[in-house]
Formats: C-alpha cells, structure tokens, sequence
C-alpha cells in the first residue's frame, strides 16, 4: 500500500469524522438552546450574582461557540471534491450547515440568544430544524444499512437511498451533490454576507480627527 492510499484514506477518514462530530454538535448545540428551564433550575441555586452572571455567559458562549464550529465544518465540507471523497446526505446535510449559520446571525447580531428576546424563538426553531434534517440524513443515508446486510436482506428502498442521497454515489448521488452545491453555497455565502453587514452596522462609529 503506498503512501498516497494511506494519505488519501486518512483524509477521508478526518473528513467523515468532522461531518460526523459536526451533527452530533448541532444537537448537542440544540439541547443546550433548547434546556432553558433546566438551567434556570440550576441558575437558582447559585447564591453569588457575580456567579450568576458567569453562568449566563458560560452558557451562551458555549453553545453559540460549538454552532460556530458545526457551520464551520459544514462549509469546510461543502464543495465538490470533497463530497465526491466522503458520504454526505445530500441535500440534507448541506441544508442544515446553511440554517444553522442562519440561527448563529440570528443569536450574534439579532439578540437572538437571550432568552427574552423575541428572536430566540425563531432561531431555535430553525436550530431545531436543522438538527432533524441532519438527523434523517445520517440516519436514513450515511448510515443505511451495508452491503452485507442488504446481501441477506434486498431493500428497494435502501438500494435507492444510498445510491440517489449520497454524495460519492455513482452517478445519481454525485449528481444530486452538484445541484445542492449550486444551490445551497451561494445562499449561505449569502448568510456570511448579511452577518459581515450586520456587524458593521454594530460597530461603534468612527471619529475624524483633525
């Protein structure tokens, strides 16, 4: 086996691996959104305000911190060479990475993190769907059943799922994944564009000197 396979194996595997751990995030990302009357529960038993605060702060630096590394990895992925290498449930995937990164302007620029703010609703929600999209992608696709299983088992649907939704499936998946880029890229491109405005707009404004 020579050093370019193992190379390229390698890759591949550090690619699916992130896709993998980048779902996982989203979800756990969800729960910590999502567990709110949890946390007050907890919250109330902090006697210090200035633990109180921190607490507050941990919480949601965390959780807007781990949304920022799942539409990370998710753009990192997101092109046609590496969704030719790897497994990636198209367009589910993709189309979680970009409402995901809708959610994260929402709570940056919007208020969309507080739990008072007419916004936060709105961004869990599309939290939420996201992480259900993604869902079905992992479970239903990336992870249908394998060649073995479906040796002693034909299924016309998992047949149908694995070689039209995955990404480095021959010919109908890589299709698919030429149409998600083309869609889904230029909208969350989009998505970083509105954030970068909206952060501009929130800067402080300059003073000329003389």
């Amino acid at each position: 086996m020579g050093e370019h396979v193992i190379a390229k194996g390698l890759e591949v595997w550090t690619l699916q691996t992130l896709v993998n751990v980048s779902i996982m995030l989203g979800f756990f990302t969800l729960g910590l959104s999502i567990a709110q009357a949890y946390f007050a529960s907890l919250r109330q038993r902090l006697t210090l305000r200035v633990s109180i605060e921190l607490w507050d702060v941990f919480l949601t630096l965390l959780t807007d911190l781990l949304l920022v590394v799942v539409v990370l990895i998710g753009f990192l992925v997101l092109n046609p060479d590496i969704m030719a290498d790897i497994k990636i449930a198209v367009p589910f995937v993709p189309l979680g990475t970009l409402l995901f990164a809708v959610a994260l302007v929402i709570r940056l620029f919007y208020d969309g993190h507080n739990v008072e703010s007419p916004r936060f609703r709105p961004a869990l929600l599309l939290m939420f769907t996201a992480a259900f999209i993604q869902a079905i992608g992992f479970s239903l696709i990336m992870e249908a059943p394998g060649t073995e299983y479906l040796g002693l088992h034909p299924s016309t649907f998992w047949d149908f799922v694995k070689t039209h939704f995955r990404s480095n499936a021959l010919p109908h998946g890589l299709e698919l994944a030429q149409w998600t880029f083309s869609l889904i890229f230029p909208a969350l491109m989009l998505v970083f564009a509105w954030g970068f405005v909206r952060a501009l707009k929130q800067l402080p404004p300059t003073s000329s000197g003389k």
